[in-house]
């Protein structure tokens, strides 16, 4: 993907910067970047490159995005890795000749995409993920006997994570295939938990077509066929099946299936800490996430107790970012359809603050956004600056 020169960062790199407290020395360093060049750059005489922003953002231990000046948007370098994913997608199982890093740098390179994946910092996982599907599927190719099934399941996890930035702005075609390259792989991975998590992630297709009644049972035969194990990322995975199994009886209408659901997640994640099993985050945190989430898939007679759950409860750090932000943005319909349309706001700028690209390319940020500027209850200027934003109104 050709890189792009972005112009006008500089203010907003020293500001950063200083946030930090690192002198501009102590950012070059880190960043691995020339003092002059870091100097240059804050007094805009020069632009920088998707690389070298990468890298201040990584130095700064920050979201990219938030570097990029007003104009350029964090989907439009998203959207230009597209075509790149697709070409993958056309060429898996006849890759092109090209270098292969050993198993254990493949994995280090996949753990990265995972942890921004989690951390919903897309622009991260949209740069690097197609040259590493690209990798992988050569690497699978001439991988030695012994070594297929763990090459197989990196590409699992590589794929899960471009497929988040597809589903999320918007490429639900392309997510599809990205699935399906999942599933394929999957069948390779010969483990029993990928195949759990790869059926976990495919309801995506069944939530972007609304087929939600089909999408509950395909979940209820994943989560039968999962194995029973008493290991924690056995019972994890489990947990996860039953806690997605929850979300898509909510948005069917089924509350009985929804609240059945719910519990056996409950009671699973009783059985483990919080955490990050195989790509997915599950514990006793995530499950309090999800009953606000099936409380408004439900809606009506059931938003109380969304309500009720965050006066009790809040997601902690520990939680993924992308976790949090979602818990606040449910949170926010909640609180907009039970007639708080000002409290709605402070949830969508709160998931905002933990997660700007989650937040932007959110569906329900956008209507609910929109909504809140018809009705005009919040500070006009700055939620019309949010709306902006957030692009309410286009494509909601």
């Amino acid at each position: 993907m050709p890189s792009i020169v972005y112009r006008g960062v500089g203010p907003r790199i020293a500001y950063e910067r200083r946030i930090a407290s690192l002198t501009q020395a102590d950012l070059a360093r880190a960043a691995g970047v020339g003092l002059g060049t870091i100097r240059k750059i804050e007094r805009g005489e020069r632009g920088v490159s998707d690389a070298v922003l990468d890298a201040i953002a990584d130095a700064l231990d920050i979201d990219p995005a938030r570097l990029l000046p007003e104009k350029e948007r964090p989907d439009d370098r998203v959207h230009r890795s597209m075509p790149g994913l697709s070409t993958v997608l056309t060429t898996y199982d006849v890759p092109e000749d090209g270098p292969c890093r050993s198993l254990p740098s493949l994995a280090e390179a996949v753990a990265s995409v995972v942890a921004w994946r989690l951390g919903a910092q897309y622009v991260r996982v949209a740069r690097t993920v197609p040259d590493l599907l690209a990798e992988l599927c050569r690497a699978l190719q001439g991988a030695a006997p012994g070594e297929h099934p763990a090459v197989a399941r990196l590409l699992v996890d590589a794929c899960r994570a471009a497929d988040a930035v597809a589903y999320k702005y918007g490429a639900r075609d392309l997510s599809a295939r990205l699935i399906d390259l999942m599933r394929w792989a999957a069948q390779r991975a010969d483990d029993p938990v990928v195949d759990a998590t790869t059926a976990y992630v495919r309801t995506e297709v069944f939530f972007a077509a609304r087929a939600h009644a089909a999408g509950l049972r395909a979940l209820e035969l994943a989560a039968d066929q999962a194995p029973a194990s008493s290991a924690p990322e056995a019972i994890a995975v489990r947990g996860a099946l039953h806690m997605r199994a929850a979300v898509i009886a909510g948005r069917a209408g089924d509350g009985d299936s929804a609240e059945t659901h719910l519990d056996a997640a409950r009671v699973l994640g009783d059985q483990v800490p919080e955490g990050v099993y195989r790509g997915t985050a599950f514990g006793p945190d995530s499950v309090r996430v999800h009953e606000v989430s099936v409380a408004v898939s439900l809606g009506d007679g059931h938003l109380d107790r969304a309500l009720r759950l965050a006066r009790e409860w809040k997601p902690p750090r520990c939680l993924p970012a992308e976790r949090r932000s979602g818990f606040y943005i449910e949170l926010g319909r909640a609180q907009l359809w039970a007639g708080r349309p000002d409290a709605a706001f402070e949830s969508l700028k709160v998931a905002r603050r933990i997660a700007p690209q989650h937040a932007r390319e959110h569906r329900w940020v956008r209507e609910d956004a929109a909504t809140l500027r018809r009705l005009k209850r919040a500070d006009a200027e700055t939620l019309s600056n949010f709306a902006e934003w957030c692009h309410a109104g286009a494509g909601a």
